[in-house]
């Protein structure tokens, strides 16, 4: 979005002065600033209250504890390289007879 130069500003505020008249014209004034305080400020409430829970959470709760296992290596299966392996004769399976069908 491009930047409101001196022109631009003077030219929204004759336009603001004609619609809304000079009476109402400084009320609106205080109402807007009004509004961006209260905005302005739950935003920093809400900053301040998202700080502090990043803070909560980044101290560490309970000590951490590393657990070092050994393993037997006679539980281990040993690797076999696939050239190595000897395939076993299997047993023939007996021949299916066809029945005739009713």
């Amino acid at each position: 979005m491009p930047n409101i130069g001196a022109g631009e500003l003077l030219m929204i505020l004759l336009v603001a002065l004609v619609v809304f008249g000079p009476r109402k014209l400084p009320e609106l004034g205080k109402s807007l600033g009004a509004g961006l305080r209260e905005f302005r400020r739950s935003t920093q409430g809400l900053k301040e209250e998202l700080e502090g829970s990043f803070k909560e959470s980044a101290a560490p709760s309970a000590p951490v504890q590393t657990i070092h296992a050994t393993v037997d290596p006679r539980a281990v299966t040993p690797v076999v390289p696939a050239q190595a392996v000897i395939p076993q004769p299997t047993a023939q399976p007996e021949p299916v007879q066809d029945t005739p069908s009713r």
